[in-house]
């Protein structure tokens, strides 16, 4: 199979291991610490990890970790994800690699911070519905995914659905 690297890219992997996510911080953070690694639906598991890691940081440290905390968490982490993002993509060779799961986690830091206080039921009602919404892609998701390829692309179309989670929440409690 021959590839053609993009302007600007350093390497092409089609799967990347624990040494690619090593060699750079971006690669680190696109690939959520590992969880990216994931040999069967990384995308999930990076969700997995950014719901553990906030319920355990904010029961942890909750003085730390305070609602007005997570927020600058993650507008600074979408931006310096879509850094990262991009970096990785273009080291891999595909702008959207499902390695690359900081988007997964940023999004769903975005809903739990959104739901909270949520009970456990609530937490795995809105992973479930993130998961369907960031998969099946509907308007405009989709259309989102398809055109825009760069790192602010790859973190947006998961913001949607993110956005559509919580909007199913927000009729689901009006009903």
């Amino acid at each position: 199979m021959t590839t053609t690297l993009e302007p600007g890219q350093t390497v092409y992997v089609e799967k990347p291991n624990a040494r690619f996510m090593l060699s750079h911080p971006a690669h680190l953070l696109a690939q959520g610490f590992g969880s990216g690694l994931s040999p069967v639906v990384p995308g999930t598991a990076g969700t997995l990890f950014a719901w553990i890691s906030y319920v355990a940081l904010t029961a942890r440290w909750p003085h730390i970790f305070t609602p007005l905390h997570w927020a600058a968490i993650i507008v600074i982490g979408f931006a310096i994800g879509s850094w990262a993002c991009h970096k990785t993509g273009r080291d891999l060779g595909i702008s959207d690699h499902g390695s690359m799961v900081w988007d997964e986690i940023i999004a769903f830091w975005l809903v739990l911070l959104l739901l909270m206080p949520a009970g456990f039921w609530t937490q795995f009602w809105a992973f479930f519905w993130f998961r369907i919404f960031d998969i099946i892609k509907p308007p405009p998701i989709g259309w989102f995914d398809r055109k825009l390829k760069n790192g602010f692309g790859v973190m947006w179309d998961d913001l949607l659905a993110a956005f559509y989670t919580l909007l199913l929440f927000a009729v689901w409690r009006t009903i």
